[in-house]
């Protein structure tokens, strides 16, 4: 018989090697919501324009995590370093993690958190913003705007003990635990004012200004973006509950349950109560407002799932479902803008509207100096961002240009900034395209086959013109 042998060392080496292990983890998970971005966003666009998003989407993420590396990560400290007293400002210490591997861990975690922020705003304006416009954005984004934004509320990226003064303001603090408003209100009302500046695409409105739908081309590619983002999500929020096991060795159970729990209620609510919103509303489930509930519930809590009750869980999570229909519908029909993904919708007012209500279903109990803190925070974070975006943009526009022109708008995005068709067999040799797949047709175009028949294997109809008299 074999004798067990005990696990021997010391028991804090070994819980902080775990713990390091676990953050690993994590941050690959989290990385696994990019491709859910992209297949997200690909769906809500027209097909002409789907080699575009996803370009964007990998530049995000590989520009970024460049940038956060060599210039985001030391801003995210130094903006810590300024609300902590107990911190002494250090310009090399905020960027000590470049040459220190004990700190790279705590760095990657800050990436991939700042990465999603950056992603989120390519939904709001896609279709008719320049490439390198956009590049600029997500550049100064990841290098100044998010990192001042986090580093208020959080502190340091793992090297400091600093907070940051919204994080200590008041006495008790913001309450912010994976980002309701650091990272997804910030994106969404990011992505909300840049689709402001850079203005609507051709035929969203009409000459009375009434909006006009442009369907995107995959509604199957956005459900199943949908899905991988909320598989990614639990790496998010329960990720950010860092500790597994505990310095004295014992396993941190209960407060992953909670985080887990709280996580997976409030997703459940948003989707089904947007799709009953829709239901009642339009008289038949929307499958689009379905996926965006669910990711509305799952925003909602993410401030919030360490700090509040199942019970709380749920009515953020049914809050956040009901809401999206109601802010996409407010933002598109009254305020005029353009947000092709619904990103505020979905990640700037769930986010601001889980976070402020925390103190309401907070298990340490309600107060008002917390309600205060949670307002004032992110009042803080969303005039910052908006004023930060609006900066960056005119700049932007006066170098480079915010906009492609309206022939290359009409065109598509594919052909016109990257030379390619993300489905080529919509096309011929001759460059127009002779199929579409975002509810519109071509003159004189053929079918697409799905039979494994060539284009030119299906005649071309004649096009007979009908009067009114006929």
């Amino acid at each position: 018989m074999i004798e067990p042998i005990l696990l021997q060392g010391d028991v804090t080496a070994i819980a902080n090697s775990i713990n390091a292990v676990w953050v690993l983890m994590v941050c690959f998970l989290i990385f696994f919501m990019q491709p859910g971005f992209a297949l997200l966003e690909a769906g809500q666009v027209r097909a002409k324009n789907a080699g575009n998003v996803v370009m964007k989407n990998m530049t995000d993420w590989s520009m970024g995590v460049l940038v956060f590396f060599l210039a985001g990560a030391g801003v995210y400290a130094m903006a810590g370093m300024l609300g902590s007293p107990s911190v002494e400002f250090s310009i090399s210490g905020a960027f000590s993690h470049i040459n220190d591997p004990t700190a790279w861990i705590g760095w990657l975690f800050g990436a991939v958190f700042a990465m999603t922020a950056a992603t989120i705003v390519s939904g709001a304006i896609a279709e008719r913003m320049k490439f390198g416009a956009y590049v600029a954005y997500a550049f100064v984004l990841v290098a100044i705007l998010y990192p001042i934004v986090a580093g208020s509320t959080w502190g340091g990226t793992g090297l400091l003990s600093s907070t940051g003064f919204l994080g200590e303001a008041l006495g008790v603090g913001y309450k912010d635990f994976a980002g309701a408003t650091v990272v997804h209100a910030m994106g969404g009302i990011a992505g909300l004012t840049a689709a402001y500046m850079v203005g609507p695409r051709k035929g969203r409105f009409d000459e009375n200004g009434d909006a006009q739908p442009i369907p995107g081309h995959s509604v199957l590619f956005a459900v199943i973006g949908t899905l991988i983002l909320a598989f990614g999500w639990y790496a998010f929020n329960v990720g950010t509950q860092a500790t597994v096991l505990t310095t004295d060795g014992s396993f941190n159970g209960a407060a992953l349950g909670r985080v887990a729990l709280n996580t997976t209620l409030a997703m459940g609510a948003g989707m089904v109560f947007s799709t009953l919103t829709t239901t009642l509303w339009e008289g038949k489930p929307d499958p689009l407002f379905g996926a965006n509930g669910l990711l509305a519930g799952l925003v909602a809590i993410t401030g919030a799932c360490a700090h509040v009750s199942w019970w709380g869980a749920l009515v953020i999570g049914i809050i956040g479902g009901i809401q999206t229909p109601f802010v996409y519908r407010w933002v598109v029909d009254s305020l005029k803008i353009d947000d092709v993904c619904g990103v505020f919708a979905v990640h700037g007012s769930a986010g601001f509207i889980g976070t402020i209500l925390i103190p309401f279903f907070d298990v340490a109990g309600f107060s008002t100096n917390q309600l205060i803190m949670q307002v004032a925070g992110s009042a803080f974070i969303g005039t910052f961002t908006v004023l930060g975006t609006m900066v960056t943009l005119l700049v932007v526009d006066a170098i480079i240009g915010l906009r492609v022109s309206e022939e290359e708008e009409v065109t598509g995005l594919d052909p016109s900034e990257h030379g390619m068709h993300a489905y080529p067999e919509f096309t011929d040799d001759s460059g127009p395209e002779r199929a579409v797949a975002d509810g519109g047709s071509v003159p004189g175009s053929t079918e697409v086959r799905t039979d494994g028949g060539s284009v030119e294997d299906t005649p071309t109809p004649a096009i007979v013109e009908v009067t009114d008299d006929e």
